[in-house]
């Protein structure tokens, strides 16, 4: 019993939490079942990698900022039928990620572009990769605060180190030329590097106004589409579905 005890105490001391929770059952059942001092240690110690592992990723996903979470099974596709369900779970597999593409939704608001972003945001935080969402407007004004205060570069890389970066609400308010100019050399040092994944309510065309210049924004467009799955969502808004169903629900 005063073994027993030094290697609870031992096993609290390495902060081993699952398997100070699960040995005491696992050796009551040496008693009724036929197990090896062998598999017991392998069991606990993987009950202890898999709760290191739901650990490190859910910090993953609580550092990622995002504003809410969901994820691809809470998608209604019933109501945008226009979207390829088939597509967005092959993106939530992450072999863009490891391919280092991007991916661009389209739409007009509320179709559940942010929706879609942050689940395979999520997808990847829960796979342990740096994952971290940002609106487009609060990049920018990062961007140039850093630039005010002599220290860009460090912000470029501390925004390039994500493997994969969510920029949104692309197009929602303009952007100056210094604010283009310093987005393209994010998107240009992160370029075959990592996944960027971005939301716009803007089609291409249209993105010489939104960044005030043409040459800055082919510049930026060719650097995303290069390798990239481009998912334009029409339809009616989620928002509005919301409304229409409370309205339904009061008769």
């Amino acid at each position: 019993m005063i073994n027993y005890n030094k290697l609870m105490n031992n096993l609290e001391t390495l902060k081993l939490d699952k398997m100070v929770n699960f040995l005491p059952n696992y050796l009551e059942s040496i008693k009724t079942q036929d197990i090896s001092i062998v598999d017991i240690l392998y069991r606990l110690t993987e009950e202890e990698i898999k709760y290191r592992d739901e650990r490190a990723s859910k910090i993953q996903v609580s550092v990622a900022g995002f504003p809410f979470e969901k994820e691809i099974k809470d998608f209604d596709f019933s109501y945008q039928p226009g979207i390829n369900k088939q597509q967005m779970l092959e993106l939530e597999s992450l072999r863009f990620m490891e391919n280092k593409e991007n991916v661009l939704f389209v739409g007009s608001s509320g179709v559940g572009k942010t929706h879609l972003a942050i689940s395979l945001g999520i997808a990847a935080a829960k796979k342990r990769y740096l994952t971290y969402f940002i609106s487009c407007h609060d990049l920018i004004m990062q961007l140039k605060k850093a630039h005010n205060e002599n220290r860009l570069e460090q912000r470029l890389k501390q925004f390039c180190k994500y493997r994969l970066l969510i920029i949104d609400e692309i197009g929602y308010l303009p952007v100056d030329r210094d604010g283009a100019n310093l987005f393209f050399q994010l998107i240009a040092k992160r370029y075959e590097e990592n996944s960027t994944i971005i939301t716009t309510n803007q089609p291409f065309s249209k993105w010489g106004e939104v960044f005030s210049d043409n040459t800055l924004a082919n510049a930026i467009l060719d650097r995303l589409l290069h390798h990239s799955s481009v998912i334009k969502i029409t339809g009616q808004s989620y928002r509005l579905k919301d409304k229409l169903d409370e309205i339904e629900n009061r008769k």
